[in-house]
């Protein structure tokens, strides 16, 4: 096997960890995390509340983290590979590692149970909690962006419309999320916070058949002068 062959392979393994990042994500906090918290609804209720503080799934999913945060990390470097002179591909890379990386920061920063918020218990780390969310809404919506610079044709047609869902799915899960102090129901919350992810999370898998079906080529870098 020669030496560009392995790194296509080598290339091809990483973009594939962003496909397992999301089938992983979808399945440890929609299917595992939620049969373990009893009564939880994930139609009306946030992803968040699966590891906020006291909830039965917290500590699975506190451990979870150290396999999602290797995935999208790979990822990342898998991107930063395939790029070649793409600068704005490569970007998208650099936003996946400080996504990635983020994701550490979540750990000592949980939402409170929604009861606590309800009855003016929160604390700092509910402050954290909705800066941490900003983040990542903030690095979602760089990376595809930078994924609709980068690659043209249907895909950024593509891009282009989930950065509109993000958007709007986020909107209406920033608005629900406001009657959480009042105690009031948030009918679709979880509905609307699980497309937002969701749009995202497809994005990337299709990102990463594209990059993986790419001629080799086309990913070389360019030469020096």
């Amino acid at each position: 096997m020669s030496a560009e062959t392995r790194r296509d392979t080598v290339t091809a393994a990483l973009l594939l960890c962003g496909i397992a990042y999301g089938v992983a994500y979808v399945v440890v906090n929609d299917v595992v995390a939620a049969a373990m918290y009893p009564g939880y609804d994930p139609l009306d209720q946030a992803v968040s509340e699966l590891s906020a503080t006291g909830a039965p799934p917290q500590t699975f999913l506190r451990w979870m983290l150290f396999v999602f945060t290797p995935l999208l990390t790979a990822f990342g470097v898998g991107v930063w590979r395939a790029a070649g002179p793409r600068r704005a591909l490569r970007g998208v890379g650099a936003t996946l590692v400080a996504f990635a990386v983020m994701g550490v920061l979540w750990l000592p920063a949980p939402m409170s149970a929604r009861e606590d918020i309800a009855a003016g218990q929160e604390t700092g780390n509910d402050l954290a909690h909705l800066v941490l969310a900003g983040g990542t809404v903030v690095l979602i919506v760089l990376m595809i962006g930078l994924g609709a610079a980068a690659v043209a044709g249907w895909f950024r047609i593509y891009s282009i419309v989930t950065l509109a869902i993000v958007l709007a799915a986020g909107a209406m899960t920033s608005m629900l999320s406001t009657r959480l102090p009042s105690g009031e129901p948030t009918p679709l919350l979880g509905f609307y916070e699980r497309a937002d992810i969701g749009a995202w999370l497809l994005w990337m898998a299709v990102l990463a058949v594209v990059l993986v079906r790419e001629p080799a080529v086309e990913r070389e870098p360019v030469p020096a002068p």
